[in-house]
């Protein structure tokens, strides 16, 4: 069982940065893969960033490619979401979720509570 808790989120102007955080529970956190996904209003959730147990496999949706870089610490039990260059489009509530690295991107198996990323013009 792994339970999960983003931080980070909040107001950013367009151009600027953030970082999320979503710190794990649970012994076994280094074993699964971690992904981050969001939803923003009126849309689908949608697939953003994953990384895999050992941090040396990473697939980021196309939409983010080149702003957005994800990250784990697995001593702390942590996995991170940098972004920059932030765009309207980025305003969302975003997800962190764990689970195998086979299906990480389609069914994870465990899901945080969610952080509001809100980007202004």
């Amino acid at each position: 069982q792994v339970q999960l808790v983003e931080s980070g989120g909040g107001l950013v102007q367009a151009g600027g940065s953030l970082r999320l955080s979503c710190a794990a529970s649970g012994r076994t956190f280094s074993i699964y893969a971690m992904a981050w996904f969001r939803q923003g209003p009126g849309k689908e959730r949608e697939f953003v960033a994953s990384i895999n147990w050992s941090g040396d496999s990473i697939f980021n949706a196309d939409s983010v490619k080149g702003r957005f870089t994800i990250s784990r610490d697995n001593t702390e039990k942590t996995v991170y979401l940098q972004m920059n260059s932030l765009q309207l489009e980025d305003t969302a509530v975003y997800y962190c979720a764990a689970g195998r690295g086979d299906t990480i991107r389609s069914r994870p198996d465990y899901w945080g509570q969610g952080t509001q990323v809100t980007v202004s013009s």
